[in-house]
This record gives structure tokens, C-alpha cells and sequence, in this order.
């Protein structure tokens, strides 16, 4: 039974009810045809990916179920990854965005906490923006997940890796340095050379996106 698209660009993400639970299902966008063939025969599909990686990763994210393939003419077509639903209340875009959001700063601190352990887990999320970290307040607790998480490495950050990670955010410098002040007293560091850095790297990634956005006669944002 369809219950609600909640999220339609390159992939679909649709909320079901399965017996008796909200589950939700990511469809990935149908891949052209030299990907049918690197996803048939060399690398798994993203879909797969996300299963595998829900299951290595599962506190930080919600509950995978599994993945589901199509093949057509012996080729990769469509392709889909199952999780449970994580009724989860905002993203981190909202405080983020909000100047006057409630418990902003606590949120944020929460936040620098979740990262600090993601990190120190071997967990760099390529795709660490806002709308893919879920956020659920239980008790006076924010409790976070994170989902896209077909593009992922595993390995020992380095501290310009957590850092950059940061960039995603498109974070107001004021916000980042609230963040990234609490992250470094996790990492017992000096946290003016942490801010100047993670600052500088947001900076870079903004130019860069922007620059992108002019060349393709886009609006740009600060």
C-alpha cells in the first residue's frame, strides 16, 4: 500500500505500510546503460551498497531491511533499498537555517557529539548535507540518523577528512564555530586552530559550488 512520496529528485523515497509498519523504500534512478553494465558485472548497485553499509553502520542509521533488484536483458534496471521508518521530528537544515530555532544551540552541540562518534567510528559520509541527517527528540535527547548512505568509505580520519566533512553543512560561520568548538573538546584539541580550519574548508566548498552555479547561470548562495 502506497502511504506518501516524501522525496522525489534523481531517486524516489516512498514511506509503505508492511505488515502493520511504516517502512520506507528508496528507489534508485534506472542507470543508463554503460552503468547497467558496471552494476551487472563490476561494481554492486547503489542500492545494495546501502544495505550492506546500513548493516555496518546500524546505530547511526535507521534499521535496514534489504535491497530488491530488476534485471532486464540479463542488465541491472531498477533497483531498491528497505529500512524501517525513523520517525524522526527536523533535519539538521532547519536549526541550521533558523537563527531563533528552539534549543538551537543544544541541537548543535548534539550534533558535534554524533559526528565526533561517527568519525571516530571510521565513517566518512560523502554526502554529510543537511537533509540527510535525521534528527528525533526523545526525552530531552536529540537522538540523529543518517540516510543516502550509498557513498561511504571506511578508514582512520585524519583530522582535515573530519573537517572537511563539515563542508556539506553549508553552514553559517557562527553555527560551525558553535559545532565545531564542542567537537573539539571531544578530540582534546585547541579549538581556534579547529574553527579556522573547518571555516577556511566551508569557505572552499561554498566558492566552489557557487562557481559551478554561475557557470551554469544558477542563483548562488551564501
Amino acid at each position: 500500500e502506497n502511504k506518501e512520496t516524501i522525496h522525489k529528485a534523481r531517486n524516489e523515497i516512498k514511506v509503505i505500510i508492511y505488515e502493520n509498519k511504516k517502512v520506507v523504500v528508496k528507489s534508485f534512478k534506472i542507470p543508463h546503460f554503460i552503468n547497467k553494465i558496471v552494476y551487472t558485472f563490476f561494481k554492486k548497485s547503489k542500492a545494495q551498497k546501502s544495505y550492506e553499509y546500513a548493516l555496518k553502520i546500524n546505530e547511526f542509521t535507521p534499521k535496514p531491511i534489504g535491497y530488491v533488484e530488476f534485471y532486464k536483458y540479463g542488465l541491472l534496471d531498477e533497483s531498491y533499498f528497505v529500512s524501517e521508518k525513523f520517525e524522526y521530528n527536523f533535519t539538521i537544515r532547519e536549526p541550521l537555517l533558523d537563527i531563533n530555532y528552539p534549543n538551537k544551540n543544544k541541537i548543535l552541540k548534539a550534533f558535534a557529539k554524533f559526528t565526533f562518534d561517527l568519525h571516530q567510528a571510521g565513517i566518512f559520509h560523502f554526502d554529510y548535507s543537511p537533509g540527510n541527517i535525521l534528527i528525533k527528540e526523545e526525552n530531552d535527547n536529540f537522538i540523529f540518523k543518517i540516510v543516502d548512505i550509498n557513498r561511504m568509505k571506511f578508514f582512520d580520519l585524519e583530522l582535515d577528512d573530519r573537517l572537511k566533512n563539515f563542508s556539506k553543512l553549508w553552514a553559517k560561520d557562527d553555527d560551525l564555530k558553535i559545532i565545531i568548538k564542542e567537537y573539539a573538546k571531544f578530540l582534546k584539541v585547541d579549538e581556534n586552530e579547529l574553527i579556522a580550519r573547518a571555516i577556511n574548508f566551508s569557505h572552499k566548498h561554498k566558492a566552489k559550488i557557487n562557481l559551478k552555479k554561475r557557470l551554469k547561470g544558477k542563483k548562488v548562495v551564501d
